[in-house]
């Protein structure tokens, strides 16, 4: 591997890991908003991250980029559609993290690769490999398990991992036309009148929280465009730079963080039948990752026989 070569994979893991630890940390940051409930919370996160991504536009003079996405009909209705899906991801989310289920949204993003690999059989027609159907198998043990056993359907989880999958291929399918601010920008922009309505039922029923708490409150509420762009820019990045192993393995960070913090912080409720759900999920994961790295030495291997330096993507 040649020097810059290394240099932009350091960069891309680097980004990768950013990204999947401020995720992991978001239902502690939306706990400190509190009284602000989710429909405002959201609302305030659409607005100020098409600020925040103007204002990264104005530094980075990227007006030329968007202007020619604006005059192409199907990357904006994608990117409409991406916004969309990412606004059901963020309210689930939200609603999920503000009433107690914190494991759970931990659970969706757990099954998130399983997900992601039905969609590209599905939908794109792509080879999934034994160790995969495997995994796809034992983590739908493991829902069926969580639904019959613990009595409880999972909809936050499938609701978050239906969602990003979904987001994650119409993403797929913008390709490298849409760079990562003009995405974001547009897809921000899309949501704005969905924000404004929420802004203005949550001031109609019970009152607006930002700047009747404390200047405190407001500098973190106003901290939320923030919050939700930088990590979805860091998470571009990485993408763009790294191979799909290492993407695969580091994006366990999310879902490992939040379920340690519901379980030990917030002390939701874990009964036995809970844990032999999660249980399964984990041996899921670790197929998964056993098949990509797998897949890895395979590409490695033939690499090598064919005289090219290449970092490895199964």
């Amino acid at each position: 591997m040649t020097t810059t070569a290394r240099s932009a994979q350091t960069v891309g893991v680097a980004s990768a890991i950013g990204a999947y630890l401020l995720w992991g940390v978001l239902p502690l940051y939306f706990l400190l908003l509190a009284p602000t409930g989710p429909w405002e919370l959201v609302a305030w996160r659409v607005a100020l991250s098409f600020v925040f991504c103007l204002i990264l536009l104005a530094v980075t003079r990227g007006w030329k980029p968007l202007l020619a996405i604006i005059r192409q009909p199907r990357l904006l209705a994608l990117t409409a559609l991406a916004g969309v899906l990412i606004y059901i991801n963020w309210q689930v989310f939200v609603l999920a993290t503000l009433n107690g289920n914190i494991v759970e949204t931990a659970l969706g993003y757990f099954i998130n690769p399983i997900t992601t690999m039905l969609l590209g059989f599905f939908i794109l027609r792509e080879r999934i490999r034994r160790l995969q159907w495997v995994a796809i198998g034992i983590a739908s043990t493991a829902v069926l398990v969580i639904v019959f056993a613990y009595g409880k359907f999972p909809w936050v989880a499938l609701s978050l991992t239906a969602s990003f999958g979904i987001y994650g291929l119409v993403k797929k399918q913008i390709g490298p036309a849409v760079d990562a601010i003009s995405g974001l920008t547009l897809e921000s922009f899309w949501l704005l009148p969905v924000a404004a309505v929420q802004l203005v039922a949550v001031g109609l029923t019970s009152g607006l929280t930002m700047g009747a708490h404390g200047a405190l409150h407001a500098a973190l509420l106003a901290f939320a465009g923030v919050a939700t762009a930088v990590p979805l820019l860091l998470f571009a990045a990485g993408t763009r730079r790294i191979g799909l192993v290492a993407i695969g393995t580091i994006q366990f960070i999310t879902p490992i963080m939040q379920f340690l913090f519901g379980v030990l912080v917030e002390h939701e409720a874990m009964p036995a039948t809970r844990w032999i759900g999660f249980v399964i999920v984990w041996v899921a994961v670790a197929v998964f990752l056993a098949d990509l790295v797998l897949a890895a030495r395979r590409s490695s291997r033939s690499a090598a026989h064919t005289g090219t330096d290449t970092i490895p993507v199964p």
